[in-house]
């Protein structure tokens, strides 16, 4: 199992944000996490990333034990998360965002190729490598945002509302991209408010409420269920 979270507790003060979460993502897979806005689902993937500390529970990758490990220790070690929001640099070029996701590579022909392999998947942002990070539409912001994840070479990839604000032609895109970068081998957790479309995509789902994991299988059986369907499908 790539990724294991056992019995995940997360608190804002006195606050219990994530009560008692559990999981597992299997190597190669796309595993994602469903639920109402309030569940407990980006605390999660930051408590995985090191920018939220867990009150209890154990975070293993790869069998090593890596809960409350400071964020910029779990880069090198594979993570590689994509917030919501997307959280690039406005002010520096794309290039400038892509190259300074490579900070942990000593072998800067090595960050050269990943960059490259960035601009084939997502060739629009290759048009605009020199221009300023700010300047782009809410998609091909995205598509940096993923770009510079990819670009660290995480093995891990946490995806935080990938399709938040964007057009549906865009969403379609992106989650293709998402598919294609799956299958070349990167392992993805995925957080996404639009359940049909997550679902749609991933091999296992998890379905989190008020803090807790309440339901999991594969992405077929949570998209069967008749609670999942009432609750999120819309149907």
């Amino acid at each position: 199992m790539m990724l294991s979270v056992k019995n995940l507790k997360v608190c804002y003060g006195k606050i219990e944000a994530i009560k008692d979460v559990s999981f597992d993502v299997p190597d190669g897979k796309i595993v994602t996490l469903i639920g109402a806005n309030g569940a407990g689902k980006t605390t999660t993937l930051r408590a995985l990333s090191g920018l939220e500390k867990c009150a209890s529970g154990t975070v293993t990758l790869d069998g090593r034990n890596i809960t409350n490990m400071e964020a910029h220790m779990l880069v090198p070690l594979g993570i590689a998360h994509v917030p919501e929001g997307r959280k690039i640099f406005p002010t520096l070029t794309v290039k400038e965002n892509l190259e300074l996701a490579g900070w942990t590579v000593k072998n800067k022909k090595e960050v050269k190729r990943r960059m490259e392999e960035v601009f084939s998947i997502f060739p629009r942002i290759k048009e605009r490598a020199s221009q300023l990070g700010g300047t782009l539409s809410g998609g091909e912001q995205q598509m940096l945002a993923v770009g510079r994840a990819l670009v660290t070479g995480g093995k891990l990839l946490l995806l935080d509302e990938p399709s938040m604000g964007l057009a549906p032609v865009l969403v379609d895109e992106i989650f293709e991209q998402i598919v294609s970068i799956n299958k070349k081998g990167t392992t993805i957790l995925l957080v996404e408010q639009n359940a049909a479309e997550a679902l749609a995509i991933a091999d296992f789902a998890y379905v989190l409420e008020v803090g807790y994991t309440t339901l999991n299988g594969t992405a077929k059986e949570i998209e069967a269920n008749p609670r999942v369907r009432e609750a999120y499908l819309g149907v």
